[in-house]
């Protein structure tokens, strides 16, 4: 059965991502060794993946290589890094429905007046480790980076469990149905 994983921000062969955002890594070797190696130890050669922006540094090569040492089918939602790097996608952001949850999925966080309040959740990466989630007019925006997530892809089961954590913590603990779910019949 295929399961359906999520990730971004793999910055493969980009050297500088270590220091910009603080990787347990020793090298560029190390890194992208490790990355691959975890990518490959969770998903199937059968399994989707979206990988939701800045999959590596610059250069048609670096992709190509890279995608051909990880399982799984790889859908490339365009990031602020993949001009450059052979990453061919028209995608910018999707709208997925999983668990009865509506979720915007781009590389970037929305911004403060961009109108999300038709998504249980935005799943987004851009911000490396700086946070897991935050909330944006209500909506819970879920940091799908590698660098929150151990430096693997997360299953969308993952993240479906992770809502229901952060939407339980908001509502004092009580298990309460976002307002998207409450307009389901």
């Amino acid at each position: 059965m295929t399961r359906i994983f999520f990730t971004s921000d793999l910055h493969l062969g980009h050297s500088n991502i270590i220091g910009y955002t603080n990787r347990p890594f020793k090298d560029i070797t190390h890194m992208n060794e490790e990355i691959i190696k975890r990518w490959n130890n969770k998903v199937g050669v059968d399994d989707l993946v979206y990988h939701v922006g800045d999959f590596a540094f610059k250069n048609l090569d670096n992709k190509n290589r890279y995608e051909q040492r990880l399982n799984g089918n790889i859908v490339h939602i365009l990031g602020n890094h993949d001009y450059n790097n052979g990453v061919k996608t028209l995608i910018l952001s999707a709208i997925m429905e999983f668990g009865n949850k509506r979720f915007l999925v781009q590389h970037r966080p929305p911004e403060k007046d961009t109108y999300i309040e038709n998504f249980d959740a935005v799943l987004c990466g851009h911000v490396h480790q700086k946070w897991k989630h935050i909330f944006l007019q209500g909506v819970p925006i879920i940091n799908i980076g590698t660098d929150v997530w151990g430096f693997e892809p997360i299953t969308i089961d993952t993240i479906l469990r992770y809502y229901d954590e952060i939407m339980k913590e908001v509502n004092g603990g009580k298990n309460v149905k976002h307002k998207n779910e409450q307009k389901m019949v």
